[in-house]
C-alpha cells in the first residue's frame, strides 16, 4: 500500500509539473522542458558511457535555438533532418544489438539524435502562426498518457501474443491495440478541449503519437538491454527514471511536430 502511495503521489507530482509549467507561461514551458532533457541526457549518458560536458553544451545550443525560431518555415528541412536520424535508430531497434561501444563521436550523435533533437522539436510544436498554444502540448502528453495506461491495462488482462519478446518481454499485441483504440477516442474528447486543431487531425495526431510512441518505448527498453539496467533511474519513486517516463513523447515529437505545422 505505501508503495502504490508513493508511485501515485510522485506520478501526481510529475504531471502536474509539466501541466504547470506549460500553462502557466510560454518562459515556464521553455525552462520545464530545458530541465527534463538536461535530465534524460544525464540518464542516457549513464547507459551508453558518454562524456557529459560537451554534450550539455551541444543540446543546450539546439534547444536554445529552437527557443530563438518557435515558428520556422523550412518544414521541408526538418522532414530530411528527422528522416535521417529516426529511421537509423528504428533500424537500430530490430538488429541483434545497438553497438554501444562505438566511437566516442557515434555516443555524441546517438545522444543528441536520441535527445536533444526531439526536446528542441517538442518546444515548438505548440506554436502555430507564430502564437503559443499550451494546450496542443498537454493534448499530445494526455494522448501518451491514455494510450499508455489502458496498453497497461488491457495487455496485464488479457494480453497474450508478444508483441517484439527479446526487446521487451512484458509488451503484448493485445494491449498495444487497447492503447491505440484508448488514444483515438481520447483525440476525439480532446479536440473539444483543444479546438485548435479540428477533430480529424486529432484522430491522425492520435495514431503518430502512439505508433512512434511505442516505437520510442521499444527503443529506449532495448538500450536499457543492452546496459543490463531495469530503470534509466530512479529519480521518479515507483517510475523509474524520467527517460523510462518521456521515451514516448521524445520519439513521437518530431513527427507529431512534422505533422502539424504541415497542416498549418
Amino acid at each position: 500500500m505505501k508503495e502504490l502511495f508513493i508511485r501515485a503521489l510522485s506520478g501526481l507530482v510529475y504531471v502536474g509539473i509539466i501541466i504547470g509549467g506549460t500553462l502557466y507561461s510560454k518562459e515556464s514551458f521553455y525552462i520545464v522542458f530545458y530541465l527534463l532533457m538536461m535530465l534524460c541526457l544525464y540518464e542516457f549518458k549513464n547507459l551508453i558511457n558518454l562524456r557529459y560536458k560537451w554534450t550539455i553544451i551541444v543540446a543546450s545550443l539546439i534547444y536554445l535555438n529552437a527557443v530563438n525560431l518557435p515558428f520556422v518555415n523550412s518544414k521541408y528541412l526538418h522532414i530530411l533532418l528527422i528522416s535521417s536520424i529516426f529511421i537509423p535508430l528504428i533500424y537500430q531497434l530490430f538488429k541483434s544489438k545497438i553497438p554501444l561501444t562505438s566511437s566516442k563521436l557515434g555516443h555524441y550523435f546517438l545522444a543528441l539524435a536520441y535527445i536533444a533533437l526531439p526536446f528542441a522539436t517538442l518546444i515548438l510544436i505548440p506554436f502555430i502562426d507564430n502564437e503559443y498554444h499550451p494546450k496542443i502540448i498537454i493534448s499530445i502528453f494526455t494522448l501518451i498518457w491514455i494510450s499508455d495506461t489502458f496498453a497497461y491495462i488491457v495487455g496485464s488482462t488479457i494480453g497474450r501474443t508478444k508483441l517484439y519478446e527479446k526487446v521487451s518481454p512484458n509488451k503484448t499485441i493485445e494491449g498495444a491495440l487497447g492503447g491505440l483504440v484508448a488514444a483515438l477516442i481520447g483525440a476525439y474528447f480532446i479536440s473539444f478541449y483543444c479546438t485548435e486543431v479540428n477533430t480529424m487531425h486529432w484522430i491522425i495526431i492520435a495514431g503518430i503519437v502512439f505508433t512512434f510512441g511505442l516505437l520510442g518505448d521499444l527503443i529506449e527498453s532495448k538500450f536499457k538491454r543492452e546496459a543490463g539496467i531495469k530503470d534509466s533511474s530512479n529519480f521518479i519513486p515507483g517510475h523509474g527514471g524520467f527517460l523510462d517516463r518521456l521515451d514516448s513523447i521524445i520519439f513521437a515529437a518530431p513527427f507529431a511536430y512534422v505533422y502539424l505545422h504541415l497542416i498549418n
